[in-house]
């Protein structure tokens, strides 16, 4: 049996005597550039998406009295460094599954850190539908937002000192352009007036293109 062995150790081919160590490891998945945060149960990944295989969606639910409702809302990543005035893209496709856009739902917030503000930060809003409030989108039929950090586009940046609720994008990255941004998300929570549930695909924050594929 010995001289068996040594034989075939003698015979074998290079590949099969090579040690395991030598073999090439499988590359580490990128990390996704989103998470999901919000009520419990309000975020989903659903499938299809918009012309892909997957999307996001987030239900907002309430009483119907106008009083507190769930949320859910995308966290897309950003830079740590990120200042309010290079925001230059934020866009999405969406679909109403239930509901309309209404009272500023759904829409991009950007936070910005303020240790004055009771929460610690002030939010800027960049709504999403029909300007100039944001009401009547479709039931059932993706759109896109198009770029809602474009320079002509409104926004509200009432939280921030002298801002307005219809600003431009231009006037306020003239004002807050230096301001740092902590957090960008996708948020809905319109459930106070009646229940929300909407589709999110290719929410992109400037070069970050979440396609909720992973």
């Amino acid at each position: 049996m010995r001289r068996f062995g040594l034989l075939f150790l003698l015979s074998a081919p290079a590949w099969l005597l090579a040690p395991a160590a030598t073999a090439t490891a499988k590359p580490t998945p990128a990390a996704p550039n989103y998470t999901f945060t919000g009520s419990p149960g309000a975020t989903a990944l659903i499938h299809p998406g918009y012309k892909s295989t997957t999307a996001a969606q987030i239900t907002t639910t309430g009483d119907g009295s106008g009083g507190l409702a769930t949320w859910g809302a995308v966290d897309v990543v950003i830079p740590s460094t990120l200042q309010f005035g290079q925001i230059t893209t934020l866009m999405a496709e969406y679909r109403f599954e239930l509901g309309s856009c209404w009272g500023g739902s759904p829409r991009f917030e950007a936070w910005i850190p303020d240790a004055s503000s009771p929460t610690g930060h002030d939010k800027v809003f960049f709504y999403i539908g029909p300007p100039p409030d944001y009401t009547g989108c479709a039931l059932g039929v993706w759109a896109s937002t198009g770029n809602l950090a474009a320079p002509a586009s409104y926004v509200d940046d009432s939280q921030l000192r002298g801002g307005t609720p219809y600003d431009t994008v231009a006037h306020a990255d003239h004002v807050y352009g230096s301001d740092p941004v902590s957090a960008v998300y996708l948020d809905a929570d319109g459930g106070w007036e009646a229940t929300q549930t909407i589709d999110f695909d290719n929410t992109q924050v400037n070069g970050t293109l979440v396609t909720y594929e992973k």
